[in-house]
């Protein structure tokens, strides 16, 4: 039971994240987003480590980032081929791993309102 709560847990994060990079993609029109102009489509990544916390009972940041971290190469072929190749690899990777810290973020969030509820 607890291996599939863990799967499902780490599922939760994988495909929202996916879902969460699609459509920023594709409301990014073409590019990501220039230096020196704010990002708040990252903090759509927050909503996957949600999903996860909520169905994991333990383990919740470890389970957001595990799905966030599997989906991170669906992410970057998804980049390439929506996006046009105006970025570095680095700038690319930067961006992606940012939404794994917010993803994470979001699994934190979940576990520490469960700790506020438990008290």
């Amino acid at each position: 039971m607890k291996l599939r709560r863990r799967r499902l847990g780490v599922i939760c994060s994988f495909l929202p994240f996916i879902a969460v990079c699609l459509s920023l993609i594709v409301s990014m029109e073409g590019d990501l987003p220039r230096s020196g102009k704010p990002e708040t489509g990252l903090l759509f990544f927050i909503l996957p480590g949600i999903a996860s916390g909520l169905v994991a009972r333990r383990r919740r940041v470890v389970n957001a980032l595990l799905g966030a971290l599997l989906a991170l190469p669906f992410c970057y072929v998804l980049i390439h081929l929506f996006l046009l190749p105006s970025r570095s690899v680095w700038q690319e990777l930067a961006w992606l791993f940012s939404a794994v810290f917010w993803c994470g973020i979001g699994g934190l969030v979940c576990l520490f309102v469960s700790r506020m509820f438990r008290h």
